[in-house]
C-alpha cells in the first residue's frame, strides 16, 4: 500500500489582470497556497485554493504545524477518510475560511494524485456527466466599470458565443442599477442571460425593493443579496420575488447548505470548491442541491470547477474569471462560448512550475522523520 511521504507547500500572489469592485470591496490580490503530495510510488498530485488579498499567511501557518504533518504516512487512496480526520483536527477553528481554505489545498491534491494513478481526468473521475459547459462571464461587469464599458464587455462575449454576462449591483441609487441593467439588456437582446451580484450589500427591505426592478429586465438570478449567515431572510426574500436566489460562496459548510436548500432560501448554490474545503466536500454539496432539484453554479476558480460542472448532472454555468494564466501553461479550453474539460489525468491543470518557483511568496516541504 502505498503512502504520503512528502508534501510541498508553497504560496504566491496573483495580481488581478483587470481592477475588479464590487459593493462591498476591492479585490487587489489572489494570494494562492500550492501544495504538492507525493507517495511512495513516486506519484504525485497538486491542488490549491485562494484568498482575494489578506490570510493568505495564516493558511500556510495551518498547513505548515498541523495539516500537512498530520498526513504523513497515510493512505493517500482514503480521501474522504483523510479529509474527515483533517477536519477533526482542527474542530477548535472549523468551521470557518482559514480552515476550508487550507483543507480545500490538500484535498485537491489528493484528488489529482488519485486521478493521476487511475489515468483519468477528475471530470470523469468524479461522474463523468457533460464533456463542455456553458460560461457567463464577470470579468466584464464590476461595479465601478461605466454603462458604456458594461455594454461593450457584453456585446464583445455574447460575439464569442458566452451565453450571459454578470453585473455587479449595489449603486448608492436604485436608479443607477436600474439604468445600468436597462442598457445592457437592450444591447444584448432577450435570449442573452443577464445575472446580478450584490456582494451581500443589501439589508432585506432593500433586497426585496431591488429585486422589482431585477424582475423588469428578466435577470437569471439575484446573487449574495445578503448577509449569508441570515438564512431567514433568504427565505423572507424568495417569497417576495420571482428572481432566483442564488448563494454559497460564503458558505463553509456542507450543513450551511443544507439549512438553506431546507428551508427553500436559495434556488441556485453556488458552491465553492475552497471555501467548502475541497472537491471531497464540493460533491456531497452538490449531489445535496440535486436531491432537492436545486442548480449547482460555482463561483470563481474557473480552471478547478471546471472538472467538477462537468462531472455532476445538475450544474448549468461556468463562471468566467480568469487567475492562473501566469502560471499555467495551456490555458482552459474554450470552444464558441463552451468550456471544454482536459483529457488529461488529474485536475486538468497544466503548471508552469518555473513560473512558481519563481513567484513563491512561501516554501516549506514536510517530510517522513522530519
Amino acid at each position: 500500500m502505498a503512502h504520503i511521504t512528502r508534501i510541498d507547500l508553497q504560496m504566491i500572489d496573483l495580481v488581478p489582470p483587470v481592477k475588479r469592485v464590487d459593493a462591498i470591496q476591492s479585490f487587489v490580490s489572489q494570494e494562492t497556497p500550492i501544495v504538492t503530495v507525493h507517495d511512495s510510488d513516486g506519484a504525485s498530485g497538486t491542488g490549491y485554493s485562494y484568498t482575494i488579498g489578506t490570510g493568505g499567511p495564516s493558511i500556510m501557518a495551518l498547513l505548515e504545524k498541523s495539516l500537512a504533518p498530520a498526513l504523513i504516512g497515510k493512505d493517500p487512496d482514503r480521501i474522504d477518510g483523510n479529509w474527515r480526520d483533517l477536519l477533526f483536527l482542527t474542530h477548535a477553528t472549523a468551521v470557518g475560511a482559514i480552515t476550508s481554505l487550507a483543507l480545500a489545498a490538500l484535498d485537491t491534491a489528493l484528488w489529482d494524485l488519485k486521478c493521476r494513478k487511475a489515468g483519468l481526468p477528475l471530470w470523469k473521475a468524479a461522474g463523468g456527466n457533460r464533456e463542455k459547459i456553458p460560461l457567463y462571464t464577470t470579468e466584464g461587469g464590476w461595479l465601478h466599470l461605466e454603462q458604456s464599458a458594461l455594454v461593450d464587455d457584453a456585446l464583445a462575449m455574447q460575439e464569442k458565443g458566452f451565453r450571459g454576462s454578470k453585473i455587479k449591483i449595489g449603486s448608492e441609487h436604485i436608479s443607477t442599477d436600474d439604468a445600468r441593467l436597462g442598457a445592457v439588456r437592450a444591447a444584448v437582446g432577450d435570449t442573452y442571460e443577464i445575472m446580478t451580484d450584490a456582494n451581500q450589500g443589501f439589508t432585506l427591505s432593500e433586497a426585496i425593493r431591488r429585486a422589482r426592478i431585477l424582475e423588469d429586465h428578466r435577470i437569471g438570478w439575484f446573487e449574495e443579496p445578503m448577509p449569508a449567515d441570515d438564512v431567514a431572510a433568504h427565505v423572507e426574500l424568495s417569497r417576495r420575488t420571482s428572481v432566483p436566489i442564488a448563494v454559497g460562496e460564503s458558505m463553509y459548510s456542507l450543513s450551511q447548505f443544507k439549512d438553506y436548500l431546507q428551508a427553500g432560501a436559495a434556488s441556485i448554490v453556488q458552491v465553492d470548491v475552497a471555501r467548502i474545503g475541497g472537491i471531497t466536500p464540493w460533491l456531497k454539496v452538490a449531489h445535496l442541491a440535486e436531491a432537492f432539484n436545486v442548480m449547482v453554479c460555482p463561483h470563481f476558480l474557473m480552471e478547478l470547477h471546471l472538472p467538477l460542472v462537468c462531472a455532476v448532472p445538475n450544474a448549468k454555468w461556468l463562471e468566467y474569471i480568469p487567475q492562473l494564466d501566469t502560471v499555467t501553461g495551456a490555458a482552459m479550453r474554450i470552444e464558441g462560448g463552451f468550456a471544454i474539460p482536459s483529457e488529461v489525468p488529474g485536475l486538468g491543470i497544466d503548471w508552469d512550475r518555473a513560473e512558481i518557483a519563481k513567484q513563491s511568496l512561501f516554501d516549506a516541504t514536510i517530510t517522513e522523520g522530519a
